[in-house]
């Protein structure tokens, strides 16, 4: 089976500093991406709140009592 692979483009200055960093640390290039990468979407995940922030019903801009203000339940 054949891998399939993507391209991506990025600036030069970036490029020499990630084959920096992969020299010095002993690393491929494609390792470090993935760990920063994966690093940045924990980052995010944190700063939106737990929970996947892809999926549109996890997420809402409204508190629990602002979500809740003016429901009345009855009995």
């Amino acid at each position: 089976m054949q891998k399939s692979e993507s391209t991506m483009k990025i600036g030069p200055q970036t490029y020499e500093k990630l084959r920096n960093y992969a020299e010095i640390l002993k690393l491929p290039p494609e390792v470090i991406v993935e760990q920063a990468l994966d690093a940045f979407f924990t980052e995010v995940n944190r700063q939106l709140g737990e929970g996947n922030p892809l999926d549109d019903n996890a997420q809402t801009n409204l508190s629990y009592d602002e979500f809740w203000d003016g429901v009345e339940l009855e009995e």
